[in-house]
């Protein structure tokens, strides 16, 4: 469209956009220029996204891709604190749970990882990952398995979620 009526259109458009706040400061409003491999894992940019390559790429810039940025500067998307009596004695079998679920997530989103596991307090543990879903989804299958109280919370300005997960006994 074109002339008055055009612009009209255009702009009853523009002010129904809603442009969603990203707050992670990791995830750039640019692309890096393709292909692109990370140097530390080796995903690569392609076709607008990281992905873990199909088969050998050959030149590529090298761009450290968010997921080994967040590692490098121990930055957590999101963080899973897990507590209580029933962990104590299910340690291992939770720690299994959740390795299982970070890698069938790694597989197909290679910046969804677990940046690594702490020693919380009471013989607790957290977790700390590079995305902010998978703490959720982590949690909620811990929670399924073996049920307990789950609380998830995200710190919006932060970009971060936090989630809780308890179970006495």
């Amino acid at each position: 469209m074109s002339g008055k009526d055009g612009d009209v259109a255009e702009r009853g458009r523009g002010d129904r956009l809603i442009k969603e706040e990203n707050h992670d400061p990791y995830m750039t409003g640019s692309k890096p220029k393709e292909p692109a491999a990370c140097p530390e894992c080796g995903a690569v940019f392609h076709k607008g996204r990281w992905q873990w390559p199909e088969e050998q790429v050959g030149e590529a810039n090298d761009v450290m891709c968010p997921a080994c940025e967040r590692i490098r500067d121990d930055i957590p998307a999101g963080v899973l604190t897990l507590s209580g009596g029933f962990l104590l004695a299910h340690r291992k079998e939770i720690m299994n749970l959740i390795e299982n679920k970070v890698e069938e997530e790694k597989a197909q989103h290679p910046m969804k990882r677990m940046m690594g596991v702490e020693d919380g307090p009471e013989g607790g543990l957290i977790v700390k990952f590079t995305d902010r879903h998978l703490p959720r989804g982590t949690g909620e299958a811990i929670e399924s398995a073996y049920d307990g109280e789950l609380d998830i919370q995200y710190v919006k300005e932060a970009g971060l979620v936090r989630v809780y997960w308890n179970r006495d006994e």
